[in-house]
């Protein structure tokens, strides 16, 4: 399933620092699963926090979020970002829940894992341009 919230803790931990990208993605993933009966599954908000974690160590650094090495040092995080926290959370499901690990990688991993890649690399640039015309246009 394609889930473009998950851009949100990316986009997030750039813009706002890497304790406000895991929150967003723990808590959103938290609120998210209670509202659609998924119940808490701590392992999968703590990877969604992580998606947006590992972003956000990059945003000390950003200067300019239109700038093209800004945006492309970003999709690189995205990147790093989605592969960590959906492997941390794809592969807690072989200690925790009893999965093999071909399950983990192939069923739960890369399904996860390019979902967050694929919606980073689209929605995280288009977010960083849009917040930089609203930084603009209040004079920061």
């Amino acid at each position: 399933s394609l889930r473009p919230a998950s851009a949100i803790p990316m986009f997030f931990g750039i813009a706002f620092g890497p304790i406000v990208g895991f929150l967003s993605g723990f808590v959103g993933n938290v609120l998210g699963d209670f509202l659609s009966g998924w119940g808490f599954w701590w392992s999968w908000d703590v990877g969604n926090g992580l998606m947006g974690l590992i972003p956000g160590l990059m945003a000390a650094s950003v200067v300019d979020f239109r700038d093209t090495k800004t945006i492309l040092k970003a999709e690189l995080f995205v990147i790093m970002g989605a592969v960590i926290g959906m492997g941390f959370s794809s592969l807690m499901e072989i200690p925790l829940y009893g999965l093999d690990f071909n399950t983990a990688v192939a069923g739960y991993w890369v399904p996860a894992g390019l979902d967050g890649i694929v919606m980073g690399l689209i929605l995280v640039p288009i977010l960083m341009v849009a917040y930089d015309a609203v930084l603009k246009r209040r004079g920061r």
